[in-house]
């Protein structure tokens, strides 16, 4: 991974991989990425798709501030324009500017901080073309971070977000950049318990909040992932054909409504060959053993993981899947 700065600008505080009480690293590609560290996240930027491979953010849910959408979406001056997707993705289309890191999560801490992150997230580097239409399963899928802050809230506030597009080499070609139909996010937080909970490394006793609010107790990583997926429910063939001629015609691919799943952390590793870190051992999920003939698969086909691994799709919070907490 190579880090960028820039020169002659406010420090910026990137992505804290010690935000927890543990250390949840940056997610690790297995190509050659930029690094661009920003307000409260950092970008993952792989420059032969043009796309975030990942972001990753910390969210202070005790000190976010309600400021208004506000921002133009510029390019990053850190990286050459053709390592990455601008205007002319978006212009003349219905493609949406998706932000992957998404805007209300870092903004948070003082008035001028929470204003340069908010700022921040209009970065063309934090964008990725999405269908511009909204339904339930968007919504929701915008809305995971704030269940699962609300969760997290009885023990601790705080949250991890990594956040990116699955990238795969059929997705289809347009405007010089391939658009991607699946995306994934995985949260962290900690949660009430001992090492012994599933064997998770245990945060310091006594953490103190930026606030200076004592967080005090044992606690557990514990994590869970979803993958939205805007891939047309057709079948492949006919897909490939309405998108060759989509793309003959200078149109965008097509692209289905939203449907949201939550699913294994390995998953997600699996389908972004990223390395992850402590998140899939964290993963709150039940996730069945190998089977006798043999160990889960490194690499998954996209288009069968919904069907061969059973993924739950989720229509409202009250369906995503997270422990009980104790009392």
């Amino acid at each position: 991974m190579t880090w960028l700065t820039l020169v002659g600008c406010l420090p910026v505080t990137g992505y804290d991989a010690e935000f927890l009480g543990f250390t949840v690293p940056l997610p690790v590609s297995p190509v050659e990425v930029r690094v661009l560290d920003y307000t409260h996240f950092s970008v993952l930027l792989d420059p032969s798709r043009r796309l975030a491979a990942a972001t990753a953010c910390v969210v202070d849910g005790a000190a976010l501030l309600a400021l208004r959408r506000s921002g133009r979406w510029r390019l990053e001056r850190r990286v050459p324009t053709g390592e990455q997707s601008g205007s002319e993705l978006y212009s003349g289309n219905p493609l949406d500017r998706g932000h992957l890191v998404r805007r209300l999560d870092p903004v948070w801490g003082d008035a001028e901080t929470a204003a340069r992150a908010n700022h921040d997230t209009f970065t063309y580097t934090n964008a990725a073309p999405q269908v511009n239409r909204f339904n339930q399963s968007k919504e929701l899928w915008n809305g995971l971070e704030d269940h699962v802050l609300e969760y997290a809230a009885a023990y601790d506030h705080r949250l991890v977000v990594h956040t990116g597009p699955v990238f795969a080499a059929d997705d289809p070609l347009y405007r010089g950049v391939r658009i991607p139909r699946l995306f994934w996010k995985v949260v962290a937080w900690v949660g009430p318990g001992a090492a012994s909970d599933g064997g998770v490394a245990r945060a310091s006793d006594d953490r103190v909040a930026d606030g200076g609010a004592s967080v005090n107790g044992p606690g557990v990583l514990q994590a869970t992932a979803f993958v939205l997926d805007q891939t047309p429910q057709l079948e492949d063939a006919r897909l490939q054909e309405i998108t060759a001629q989509a793309l003959a015609r200078d149109d965008i691919p097509p692209l289905g409504p939203f449907r949201t799943y939550q699913v294994p952390v390995p998953d997600v590793a699996a389908l972004t060959r990223l390395d992850l870190g402590p998140l899939p051992g964290a993963d709150v999920l039940a996730v069945p053993p190998p089977t006798p003939s043999g160990s889960r698969p490194t690499d998954i086909t996209i288009h069968r993981l919904p069907r061969a691994r059973a993924w739950s799709e989720i229509r409202t919070s009250d369906q995503i899947a997270l422990p009980l907490l104790p009392g």
